[in-house]
C-alpha cells in the first residue's frame, strides 16, 4: 500500500464512486491506513497488532459491498466477497468456511501473476515476434563453410551477390522484423501451434473435507497438454504467443510466496448476509437455527486467526481484514454468538438513501448510471441528454417505490432506468447517427408515472 493513501485521501477516492455513508468510509479508511502503520511499526510489535474488523449494518443497495470492493482496489489488495448463508456447518454437505481463505489466496496468486506478466511483457512480445518471424521466414541453419556465395564478377549488371544463403536469409528476416515492428503484417494469415485447454480432473471430496485442490492439480498435471495448429492473423497470434511467453518467463515460486504474503497481510474478506446466520433471540426451533449457530462457530477460528492449508501453501489469517455486512431486519447484531461479536469491534450503520441521495447517485459518481447509458448510446453515434427535472423525477420515483414495495436501495435505479429507456435502446440501431434524445421530466412521468400509481405495485417490474 502506498504511503500517500491517508485516511482523508482514501475517503476522497471513495467519494468518487459512492454517495454518502461518511461513517462507513471513515472506518474503512482508518482500517486500511492502520495496515500501513502496522507494516512500518517496530518488528517486535508488528505481529501483535491485529486489525479491527468491521461490521456494516444497513439495508441492501446502500453501498456496503461497493465500499469494500473500492477499498481493495485502492490498496491493490486481494479481495473476495462471500455470503455467510452459503456456508454450512462442518459435517454437512456444502462449502466449509475455510474455502473463503483458499479463494482469497487464489485471487492473490492471480493478482501477483498479472503484475509479473506486465513486467516481462516487453520481453515476451519480442520473443513472440521472433516466433512469428520464424513462421514467416524460417531461418536457415548453417551446415558448414560458406562456400555457396555467388559472385558474377560484374557488379551492377544482372544479379550479383556476395552473400551466402544464410546471410541472405538473415537480411530478409531483418526486413520482415522491421515490418512486424511497424505493424505492416498484422492482417497476414499464419499458422501457429498453440496449447489448447484440457478438461481438468474433478476430485469429489467427502462432506466437510474441501480443499483437495492440490490433489486435483496434481492429477490434472499428469494429463499431457494438447498442442494444436490454428490459422489466424499475425495480430491474433501475437496475443496468444505473448501470453504463453509471459507465463513461461515469470517465476511461479516467487508468485506463490508473494501471494501468500499479500493475502495474509493485505487480504480483505467481505462476509455478506452475516445476519442470515444469526439466531434470533427466543427462537429455538432447532434444525436451521442449530446449523446457523454452527456456521458462526466455524467462522470464529478463521476470524480470530488460524492456519489454513491451500494448494499454494499455508496461510495465517491473523492479519486478514474481515468486513461483515448485513441488513439485520429480523435478527440483531447481539444475536450473533458473543465470541464472534467480539471479533468485529468496529460497527457502522449505513443509512437508507433519500431523494437527494438518488439525485447525486444519478449524476455525481464517475460510473453514474446516466453516464453509463450515455456511453452505451455514444457507441452508436447517438447522444442522450437528461435535463435536471428528469433526474429529480427518476429519483422521486425510486424513493417512492422503495418506500412502498421493497427497499432495495440504489439498485432500484437500474430497473427504473431500464424501463424508461428500453424503447430508445431498441430503436437506436435503426436511427440516423448524430441523433439526439432528450429525456425530460414530463417524459419520465408519462412512461413510468402510471406504474407507481397502481395499488398492486408487485405485478410490475419496478
Amino acid at each position: 500500500m502506498e504511503d500517500h493513501l491517508t485516511p482523508a485521501r482514501i475517503v476522497q477516492e471513495l467519494d468518487k464512486y459512492i454517495i454518502g455513508q461518511a461513517d462507513a468510509k471513515k472506518s474503512v479508511a482508518i482500517a486500511l491506513r492502520n495496515r500501513w502503520r502496522r507494516l512500518n511499526a517496530d518488528e517486535e510489535l508488528r505481529r501483535e497488532i491485529i486489525p479491527n474488523n468491521i461490521m456494516m449494518i444497513g439495508p441492501t443497495g446502500v453501498g456496503k459491498t461497493e465500499i469494500a470492493r473500492r477499498l481493495a482496489q485502492l490498496a491493490h489488495a486481494p479481495f473476495i466477497k462471500v455470503e455467510a448463508s452459503k456456508f454450512t456447518e462442518v459435517g454437512y454437505v456444502g462449502r466449509d468456511v475455510e474455502s473463503m481463505v483458499r479463494d482469497l489466496v487464489e485471487q492473490a496468486v492471480n493478482l501477483v501473476r498479472n503484475e509479473q506478466k506486465e513486467k516481462v511483457r516487453e520481453i515476451a512480445r519480442d520473443n513472440a515476434d521472433e516466433q512469428i518471424l520464424d513462421i514467416l521466414i524460417p531461418p536457415i541453419r548453417k551446415k558448414g563453410p560458406t562456400s555457396g556465395a555467388i559472385d558474377s564478377g560484374n557488379e551492377g549488371v544482372g544479379y550479383t551477390s556476395n552473400y551466402s544463403d544464410e546471410e541472405l536469409n538473415e537480411r530478409t528476416r531483418e526486413k520482415f522484423r522491421d515490418k512486424l515492428k511497424r505493424g505492416e503484417l498484422e492482417e497476414r494469415q499464419i499458422e501457429i501451434e498453440m496449447t489448447v485447454p484440457t478438461h481438468s480432473v474433478q476430485v469429489m471430496a467427502p462432506p466437510g473435507l474441501e480443499g483437495m485442490d492440490g490433489l486435483q492439480d496434481m492429477l490434472s498435471g499428469m494429463i499431457p497438454k494438447k498442442r494444436k495448429k490454428r490459422k489466424m492473423t499475425v495480430a491474433q497470434a501475437r496475443e496468444h504467443l505473448v501470453e504463453e511467453e509471459a507465463e513461461r518467463l515469470i517465476d511461479m515460486d516467487y508468485v506463490t510466496r508473494e501471494a501468500i504474503d499479500r493475502a495474509g497481510n493485505n487480504g480483505i474478506i467481505f462476509i455478506d448476509e452475516i445476519d442470515k446466520v444469526a439466531v434470533s433471540s427466543g427462537d429455538s426451533r432447532g434444525g436451521a437455527d442449530v446449523s446457523r449457530a454452527g456456521v458462526q462457530r466455524d467462522l470464529l477460528p478463521i476470524v480470530e486467526g488460524s492456519v489454513v492449508n491451500t494448494k499454494y501453501g499455508s496461510i495465517k489469517t491473523d492479519h486478514v481484514l474481515f468486513i461483515a455486512a448485513g441488513a439485520f431486519h429480523v435478527a440483531k447484531p447481539s444475536d450473533l454468538i458473543p465470541e464472534l461479536q467480539g471479533r468485529f469491534p468496529i460497527r457502522v450503520e449505513l443509512s437508507s438513501l433519500t431523494r437527494e441521495d438518488f439525485v447525486k447517485i444519478l449524476t455525481q459518481p464517475r460510473n453514474a448510471l446516466t453516464k453509463q447509458y450515455q456511453a452505451l448510446m455514444g457507441s452508436e453515434g447517438v447522444k442522450l441528454n437528461f435535463d435536471q427535472e428528469a433526474i429529480e423525477v427518476i429519483a422521486e420515483l425510486a424513493f417512492e417505490v422503495n418506500q412502498e414495495v421493497e427497499n432495495i436501495g440504489a439498485r432500484r435505479l437500474h430497473t427504473i432506468m431500464s424501463n424508461l429507456l428500453n424503447d430508445i435502446l431498441f430503436e437506436v440501431p435503426d436511427v440516423n447517427p448524430n441523433t439526439e434524445f432528450f429525456i425530460t421530466g414530463e417524459m419520465v412521468r408519462e412512461r413510468l408515472g402510471e406504474m407507481v400509481k397502481k395499488k398492486d405495485l408487485s405485478q410490475y417490474i419496478l
